[in-house]
């Protein structure tokens, strides 16, 4: 039997019940989804990401201190291999394009969490964490939106 690859995830939002309920949600999705670590706001995601090393950081867009665009543009300066994606109520294409830039590889709306764990599986399978920008920024949300 082969050894599975762990896929370390960051979870960054500033409420709590979202992180819990991704924690849930990706953990019982894979035995293979370890989440390292979890943030309140950007500069704490900017700080853990340096610490913790994950593969995965799912940053939420609107939130204290720091918003998830800009910790992704500070995060990316430093490791390109962390494939970061944009989970958040508030999809645009302004949005995706400010995305693609800061090296988030995907945004996915609140209400198609499930669509977070696929992107998350796709990463892990691929382990291409280090391309951040071959497929763009994919914007999901479950009725309008492509992958």
């Amino acid at each position: 039997m082969g050894v599975r690859r762990v896929t370390r995830i960051l979870i960054v939002d500033d409420n709590e019940y979202v992180r819990k309920h991704l924690r849930t949600l990706l953990q019982n999705a894979d035995r293979s989804f370890i989440v390292c670590g979890e943030a309140t706001d950007g500069q704490d995601a900017v700080t853990k990401a340096g610490e913790l090393k994950p593969d995965v950081i799912i940053l939420d867009l609107a939130m204290p201190v720091m918003d998830g665009v800009t910790a992704a543009r500070e995060i990316s300066k430093t490791s390109q291999r962390i494939a970061m994606f944009m989970y958040t109520l508030h999809t645009s294409t302004q949005l995706e394009v400010e995305a693609r830039t800061a090296g988030i590889r995907g945004i996915v709306a609140k209400p198609a969490a499930a669509d977070l764990v696929s992107l998350v599986r796709e990463v892990a399978r691929t382990n291409s964490a280090a391309n951040t920008t071959a497929g763009g920024a994919a914007i999901v949300n479950g009725s309008t939106g492509s992958a």
